[in-house]
């Protein structure tokens, strides 16, 4: 074994007993950001080849998510600004996005560990073959019971929001506009999110070394910890999940209190 691969794999091992000591976040965010910085950096003729390499990624990421536990994964593959960039290479991330789910709703590790798929964001923004494949796959893993593979494209924290607020405003019975402010809750506003009925992400990784959360989770995010990756989401290795989990495992936790 040449010796830079030895020295990896012993400081991989050494972190994961680390990790295994401590506590392992139930539910980790995914911001899968430096597809196309990546296919800049290796020469691709097209970038869509860099996304293809970040939707390989994903499978190495559910894996170790299973192994150690984590038993909710969100990953943003597509936000509501994303859609409005080049047509051409917009259908070519559609095209991308919509052979990944489909993979995933057949994906051997998918099966093994029994995740559950579930697509959120604006569906209206994506085309009809993208949307029907999200829905089978929904559909083939809906028995899944083990974890949550959440998959949010066409996705924007703030379009969440509102919708969510539109909604809750939907559902009151109340008379006046005074009345009907003065009638919202957190609650009312929680419920009507993508992710109601599972816990806020405890950890948000964000890759390819922006420090932003771009829009991502931003109501479920109050009180997550949040780790930034230099690694190119492509090129996230284990022992950049490892360090990400080792740095939530070190932080207090105190949720405003």
């Amino acid at each position: 074994m040449p010796v830079k691969r030895l020295i990896y794999y012993t400081y991989e091992k050494l972190l994961e007993k680390e990790v295994q000591k401590g506590i392992i976040p139930t539910h980790v965010g995914l911001i899968l950001d430096g597809n196309r910085r990546y296919a800049i950096e290796k020469g691709f003729p097209d970038v869509s080849l860099g996304h293809k390499e970040g939707a390989k990624k994903l499978d190495d990421v559910l894996q170790w998510c299973a192994e150690y536990g984590v038993k909710i994964v969100t990953i943003w593959g597509l936000s509501t600004e994303n859609v409005e960039r080049d047509d051409g290479e917009l259908k070519a991330l559609f095209t991308v996005i919509k052979d990944k789910i489909q993979d995933l709703s057949q994906n051997p590790i998918v099966k093994k560990y029994g995740f559950r798929i579930k697509v959120m964001g604006n569906l209206q923004l994506l085309p009809d073959a993208l949307k029907e494949v999200a829905r089978q796959a929904e559909d083939i893993t809906k028995d899944h019971k083990n974890h949550i593979l959440n998959i949010a494209i066409g996705y924007g924290g703030r379009q969440e929001i509102v919708e969510a607020v539109r909604k809750a405003i939907r559902n009151k019975t109340t008379v006046s506009h005074m009345e009907l402010a003065d009638s919202i809750t957190i609650d009312d506003i929680t419920s009507h999110l993508y992710t109601n009925g599972i816990p806020d992400p405890d950890l948000i990784i964000r890759t390819s070394g922006e420090v932003r959360l771009s829009g991502f989770l931003l109501w479920q995010s109050a009180y997550s910890e949040f780790y930034f990756c230099d690694a190119l989401w492509p090129a996230f290795r284990k022992i950049d999940f490892l360090r990400a989990i080792r740095s939530y495992q070190h932080r207090h936790r105190r949720f405003g209190r």
